[in-house]
């Protein structure tokens, strides 16, 4: 199959650190070439990929800092782009939120979008409302909860590759957290078991501008705990000795997570996960198998307390059979055919059984 997949442009494909969204384009991209697909990547320049890549700027527009004063126009001149080659293409594969619905409605080609942040916002429903004919997948069905009326293609759940992390099958010796130091994310929550029970946590984590006054007002002070360490924002290199070498991840989350990245993470490590049921939570976590999902912070110290009853190699057997890179694309796959053998074209390549 000949696939376009549409990026956001304000992190490369993948990123060099934080970039949820753009780690998932970049991880399902070269996971359909390898599987066979012809895939054409539309993202940043300073992106790497397996797939043709067709930059739209010539850098990421966060590394560009100042000189980047209106993202939204280097957005508008890809979909003009992605519009004037869109007949080269059997799908159209968007991972901009709604930017480019009034577009696809008229280029009329079958097309699928992936959602990859909050649906509880209530600006957002009209606008669903009225391109109510959009495929659209979510990356949870807690993500969908907001919108179950909305035209669900499917849910498929984020994939890692294999190879990403080697796991670690010996016991760990702190709690980790690793993210951003936001409100929702509730670090404080994570230090407070720590000292609860005496363990030491390592915290890598990016603190965002809209997030400073939080950090400076209500974790700052946090850090100075002879059983706390920050090490601040890690790139990807560094991501498997960081969780590896944890006893567990804490996900104490404290908002409704679409997903949760750093849960499969985790996973693939071999480290247990402790999280609240908040958002994905519960369909991402075994209780009792790849993690625990606990209900206050009495409950996570316990849990903290006896994490090593949990096998590590089970939790990384999970996260091969449910969370890699191969299963996503797959599950991507299905839909795709369904998709692109359901949407009616105006014009375009015509659509037919795929050869791969």
């Amino acid at each position: 199959m000949k696939v376009a997949q549409i990026g956001p442009l304000y992190e490369s494909v993948p990123p060099t650190f934080y970039g949820g969204t753009e780690r998932v384009v970049s991880y399902l991209t070269d996971e359909l070439v390898r599987q066979g697909h012809d895939v054409t990547l539309y993202a940043s320049a300073d992106s790497n990929t397996l797939a043709e890549l067709r930059p739209m700027c010539d850098k990421s527009l966060r590394l560009q800092g100042d000189q980047v004063v209106d993202s939204l126009a280097h957005h508008i001149r890809m979909l003009e782009i992605v519009a004037q080659e869109a007949k080269e293409f059997d799908l159209l594969h968007f991972h901009i939120d709604y930017l480019h619905f009034p577009l696809t409605r008229r280029l009329n080609y079958a097309s699928l979008t992936t959602l990859h942040g909050r649906l509880d916002i209530p600006d957002i429903h009209p606008l669903f409302r009225e391109f109510s004919e959009m495929s659209l997948v979510s990356i949870s069905n807690a993500q969908r909860e907001p919108m179950k009326w909305a035209n669900w293609a499917g849910t498929v759940y984020h994939g890692l590759p294999e190879h990403l992390y080697t796991p670690n099958y010996n016991k760990g010796g702190y709690l980790a957290f690793l993210g951003r130091i936001s409100p929702e994310k509730r670090l404080d929550r994570a230090i407070e078991i720590a000292e609860m029970i005496g363990v030491p946590i390592k915290i890598a984590a990016k603190v965002d501008a809209a997030d400073k006054e939080y950090f400076e007002s209500e974790i700052k002070g946090l850090l100075d705990h002879s059983l706390v360490e920050y090490v601040g924002e890690i790139g990807e290199h560094d991501k498997a000795a960081f969780i590896g070498g944890a006893l567990a991840l804490m996900f104490l989350i404290d908002w409704q997570e679409p997903f949760g990245m750093v849960l499969i993470e985790a996973m693939a490590c071999g480290t247990p996960v402790i999280a609240y049921p908040m958002g994905s939570v519960p369909e991402v976590v075994d209780d009792g198998i790849t993690g625990y999902i606990v209900d206050n912070a009495d409950e996570a110290a316990k849990a903290a307390s006896r994490i090593d009853v949990l096998d590590r190699r089970t939790v990384r057997d999970v996260f091969e059979k449910r969370f890699s890179a191969r299963v996503m694309c797959k599950n991507y796959v299905d839909i795709y055919e369904r998709v692109r053998n359901t949407e009616p074209h105006l014009t375009g390549r015509e659509s037919r059984p795929s050869a791969a």
